[in-house]
């Protein structure tokens, strides 16, 4: 039986006293794209935060791989954290890109790419340098190697970004609307990339508004609302004829992000 990249259960999160996300159960399966879908404030970028440690839950436990990710769950439902170095072992099979492109601004692309290989990796420069010109071959964007982010577009940056999230070797690549910053023009060169990694293989969690790319590049839909994943199934089933209504009602606030197709 195949052991999921990341299986959440009974995940629930809290500010004060306001739960964002309510007993949230859900496998990602590695070599698949799961998109997770639903209006704004439904806790989609919450929950992907939480896959990668940069929120703590408040109950429940995430397995990243099989192994459990920042606290184990006995017997008895009491949560036990982890230690630092465990933490940080797990953590390092995700990779994760955000909304905004968090490029260093006095660095080059290569440089941006190399920096977290040189100082986390302990890489040699020429090594990562190397493999830094590697992954911007892999995201197209080689020959803007020297270049500096203020030179480069936002769907440039934001490629650099994805290749600096590759060079660290995840197993796991989170994004975070990795196109919601972005002029429509720029947005295809991003989703471009994206299709390209998961016809590669790639296991990628993507909260995302681009309902097409969600319907057709998604193995895995989660529509969340509330807090709650009220949908979770493969498109033919989520974006089906017997569609849920609150999904529908969801849709048509989004015909201008490939939602039309499916209405």
């Amino acid at each position: 039986m195949t052991t999921a990249a990341v299986t959440l259960q009974h995940v629930t999160k809290h500010y004060g006293d306001t739960e964002v996300l309510r007993d949230i159960n859900l496998e990602v399966m590695p070599g698949a794209t799961t998109c997770l879908i639903g209006p704004s404030g439904s806790g989609k970028s919450t929950l992907l935060r939480c896959m990668a440690f940069l929120e703590e839950t408040t109950s429940g436990q995430i397995l990243v791989n099989g192994k459990p990710l920042g606290f184990t769950v006995g017997a008895d439902g009491k949560r036990t954290r982890l230690p630092n170095q465990a933490i940080r072992e797990v953590r390092s099979q995700i990779g994760m890109v955000f909304q905004q492109f968090n490029l260093w601004p006095h660095m080059t692309a290569l440089g941006n790419v190399t920096e977290a290989l040189i100082r986390v990796k302990k890489m040699g420069k020429r090594d990562a340098e190397a493999l830094g010109m590697e992954q911007l071959r892999h995201v197209g964007l080689e020959n803007r190697a020297k270049h500096y982010p203020s030179e480069l577009s936002g769907g440039q940056q934001q490629r650099v970004a994805i290749a600096r999230a590759l060079a660290l070797a995840p197993s796991i690549l989170l994004f975070d609307e990795p196109t919601s910053s972005l002029d429509p023009e720029l947005t295809g060169e991003v989703l471009n990339v994206m299709r390209d990694l998961a016809a590669e293989g790639m296991t990628m969690v993507v909260v995302t508004h681009e309902i097409g790319f969600a319907a057709t590049v998604g193995r895995q839909i989660g529509f969340l609302d509330h807090g709650r994943l009220l949908l979770n199934g493969p498109p033919g089933e989520v974006f089906g004829p017997n569609r849920h209504p609150r999904l529908t009602q969801f849709l048509e606030t989004y015909l201008d992000r490939g939602a039309a197709t499916l209405l």
